[in-house]
């Protein structure tokens, strides 16, 4: 059976895996191992500890791809092995939850004016670095949801699935979380609008 990646849903890709045909598992690693490693970054900061993670989630994935249910969405699944992954390691490093990426202002800050001003750039880094260091200070139970949202643009069922909490609760809890970020700027001396 000849199989282009690029027509394939990962539904369909992970139902021929399951049929033993194990060689299509690649094109899901190939999808997904960037997500993955993204996702990682937002707990871990050691390049080898996030490898070390990508791969045990994919080899997790592997093992269990038969509980997979195909009438599902294979990215919800394979965030929830990777949730269930990044929150036994943190465990096992006594909790650091570390955020070192690159959160998108305009997230937060959506009336940004032009590219092509050196000094926005400047402030654009600045605050970047800011909302970073907000987003540390947040409780770990806002922070996955909120970058599960904004920066792997899960929708709030996706991220209930992931982490086995209703669909109300999400919203509730990024919701919450962008409160929290909005008092600890404020805290910070900074002005929100």
């Amino acid at each position: 059976m000849i199989i282009l990646e690029s027509e394939q849903k990962d539904e369909k890709i992970a139902l021929l895996v399951q049929s033993g045909q194990s060689e299509f598992f690649g094109i899901l690693v190939k999808r997904y191992e960037e997500k993955m490693r993204r996702y990682a970054q937002r707990f871990f900061s050691d390049n080898e500890d996030r490898k070390d993670i990508v791969q045990d989630i994919f080899i997790k994935a592997y093992i269990n791809i038969k509980s997979f249910d195909a009438e599902r969405k294979f990215s919800s699944w394979l965030y929830r092995i990777a949730h269930n992954e990044l929150v036994n390691n943190l465990k096992k490093k006594n909790n650091i939850f570390l955020s070192l990426f690159d959160f998108d202002l305009d997230t937060f800050f959506p009336q940004s004016s032009s590219e092509d001003d050196p000094n926005e750039k400047i402030d654009k880094k600045n605050m970047s670095k800011l909302i970073s260091e907000c987003l540390d200070e947040l409780p770990d139970k806002y922070k996955e949801p909120i970058t599960l949202y904004y920066l792997e643009e899960l929708s709030y069922k996706e991220i209930a699935d992931v982490m086995s909490i209703p669909t109300s609760t999400v919203g509730i809890r990024i919701q919450r979380a962008k409160k929290l970020m909005k008092t600890i700027f404020q805290k910070k001396g900074y002005k929100y609008e």
